[in-house]
């Protein structure tokens, strides 16, 4: 993966607030969250044999209909062992994917352009050049339904990738995108804030300009509340503030804004200062916030405003907060790497290492 301290060396390449480690903070936070959650290992297992897979989904079709409580979980029998030990999974892939893009707008070929629009314009490459992957394998096919997408991806990624691939552009791409809903785009949001620390706004704008390639609505409102969250953190600013500036980004008629809205108040009725509030606030967020109907566990509308919440109440302490969100299993695909890449920005990489 991408070396956090390279990272921060050519965002930031004299030594000031900056340098203190926040940046590695955040995508450390964002790793350890990502490697917490339960799906982390059925994401790695992907590296392992194809036949290891079919064999845990057979025993756990023999579980279900035997009645049996003993539930099968990824193996490797006779295979070696290192692709199911504890890691990060996709989160910190497409956290890199968008560090890297970020890191491609410090070259020549865009010096002439602000910062800003350098970073939009390599996010742009980025993007088409897997669309052009896809265009390829597509062409390669009998038939595109037939074609071999030569990545793993969240089903809004996919298919914004696919509208690209066919001639699409954003908004488009995201809006005409089964998953337009889901919280693909808040992790990469986290990364973009780099590119703004201390300037919620403009690192809200950009993360929307992201997140229009892959997702719409509620999906890119998570984006921008994610990054003024992380862009507040960055310049030193306390989790309250973060939360707050988060807050300021979500319509207020929105599922995901009266979600994060509710989420917060009830980690604000929290005990103020007793240690282990977010892990007493997993049962409210439990039963008041997570929806336990839709098939997938990633819509940005639950979470993000868990994130946040959990952030609030362990008031950024990034030892609480992520073990609090993996403990939230329907959510635990992504809410705990969003939770520790917000809480790791808010306390440095001194709390991580």
């Amino acid at each position: 993966m991408l070396g956090c301290q390279q990272f921060r060396r050519t965002l930031f390449r004299s030594p000031g607030r900056h340098a203190d480690g926040r940046v590695e903070g955040m995508l450390l936070g964002l790793a350890a969250g990502d490697a917490a959650g339960w799906p982390a290992a059925r994401h790695r297992a992907a590296r392992m044999p194809e036949w290891t897979r079919r064999l845990t989904r057979e025993l756990d079709t023999f579980a279900e209909q035997n009645e049996t409580t003993t539930l099968p979980v990824p193996i490797a029998l006779n295979q070696p062992p290192e692709p199911l030990r504890l890691g990060p999974s996709d989160d910190a892939e497409w956290a890199a994917f968008t560090a890297e893009a970020v890191l491609a707008s410090h070259g020549t070929a865009l010096s002439d352009l602000s910062r800003d629009r350098r970073v939009r314009s390599a996010v742009d490459l980025a993007w088409m050049a897997l669309a052009a992957e896809i265009s390829s394998a597509a062409a390669r096919a009998p038939e595109v339904e037939s074609a071999v997408i030569p990545l793993r991806a969240r089903i809004s990624v996919r298919a914004g990738l696919g509208n690209l691939a066919t001639g699409l552009r954003p908004p488009a791409t995201g809006h005409d995108n089964p998953h337009f809903f889901d919280d693909a785009a808040c992790v990469r949001a986290c990364v973009l804030a780099v590119v703004h620390p201390g300037d919620p706004a403009a690192a809200a704008d950009l993360a929307e300009f992201d997140a229009r390639y892959t997702q719409d609505g509620d999906g890119v409102h998570g984006a921008r509340a994610m990054a003024a969250a992380v862009a507040l953190a960055l310049a030193g600013a306390p989790a309250e503030d973060c939360v707050r500036g988060a807050l300021d980004q979500l319509p207020a008629g929105s599922e995901i804004g009266r979600n994060a809205a509710h989420a917060v108040s009830l980690a604000r009725a929290e005990e103020a200062g007793a240690r282990g509030r977010a892990f007493g606030l997993v049962p409210l967020l439990e039963h008041q916030i997570i929806d336990h109907v839709y098939s997938y566990g990633i819509a940005a509308a639950e979470t993000v405003p868990a994130a946040l919440a959990l952030v609030l109440a362990s008031d950024g302490d990034v030892t609480e907060a992520v073990p609090a969100a993996a403990c939230m299993s329907r959510v635990a695909d992504s809410a705990p790497a969003l939770a520790g890449a917000l809480a790791g920005a808010v306390e440095n990489r001194k709390a991580l290492v």
